[in-house]
């Protein structure tokens, strides 16, 4: 591997990492007073505590744009198919949208029902995405995998909350 490669890697791991921080900022930016409006809400028994969500998104994230970047690399593989990294990479970017949409309906717009419904369609494109990224690089897939759990997690907690909550978070 020549040096230049190995700094085009090194700044594709960058950029990466930058487009799922970038997306990380824009759920922050809605979830500015989150701590606060959690802490009005009727939680389930087995919800977990508030400071809990920013060190799992974190390591989360970093996840995903490490399984992205995984996934970007391959175009220069002769056996990968340019086609399935294209296809990957876009499932991937459309599933970044859901997940920053999803700060804006439930903490900002305190809109609980359609954060449930935005929130199952990100899970069903994070399942695309592991698919997508199975037939690419198996280690990228994997390391989304605990991303799709915590998101089933967090889509049963959404509509608990919803459910307990109508008046916070309409019915």
């Amino acid at each position: 591997m020549s040096k230049l490669k190995k700094s085009t890697e090194l700044l594709g791991l960058f950029g990466w990492l930058i487009v799922v921080f970038i997306t990380a900022t824009i759920g922050a930016i809605a979830s500015v007073d989150a701590g606060e409006f959690y802490s009005q809400l009727e939680k389930p028994s087995w919800a977990p505590p508030g400071w809990l969500f920013g060190p799992v998104w974190t390591v989360l994230y970093a996840f995903m744009g490490i399984a992205a970047w995984l996934v970007w690399r391959e175009r220069y593989n002769l056996n990968a198919s340019l086609k399935r990294v294209h296809a990957g990479l876009t499932v991937f970017l459309m599933q970044l949208v859901l997940n920053a949409l999803w700060s804006w309906l439930f903490f900002s717009w305190h809109l609980g029902g359609w954060a449930f419904v935005d929130i199952v369609v990100l899970w069903i494109f994070i399942g695309f995405t592991v698919v997508g990224f199975l037939g690419v690089n198996k280690l990228a897939a994997l390391l989304i995998a605990p991303y799709l759990l915590w998101v089933l997690f967090a889509a049963i907690l959404n509509y608990a909350v919803w459910k307990m909550n109508p008046a916070l978070l309409g019915s």
